[in-house]
């Protein structure tokens, strides 16, 4: 599971979260009224990685959609872990 100590909707407002787990890199940020998720594989940072390798979902922007974020991230850092294989 990944750790977001700090991590709020409030937090979000103003810059991007990112991180890694299980040798899946994670991105969270704010579009309005929509918090955008985004996991990718290592080794690269956010930037540097390209896009066909990213996958994004979106969510409400709301404390329940940061908890909804993060379910998936986990979900999909354990998917990666378990087969093995790039998101």
């Amino acid at each position: 599971m990944i750790a977001t100590p700090g991590l709020s909707v409030n937090f979000l407002k103003k810059e991007a979260y990112t991180g890694s787990h299980a040798k899946t890199r994670y991105y969270l940020c704010s579009a309005g009224d929509t918090l955008k998720a985004c996991v990718y594989p290592e080794p690269w940072c956010f930037e540097a990685t390209p896009d066909e390798e990213k996958t994004w979902k979106e969510f409400p922007f709301s404390p329940e959609g940061l908890n909804d974020a993060v379910e998936w991230i986990n979900a999909a850092a354990e998917s990666r872990e378990n087969a093995g294989n790039p998101l």
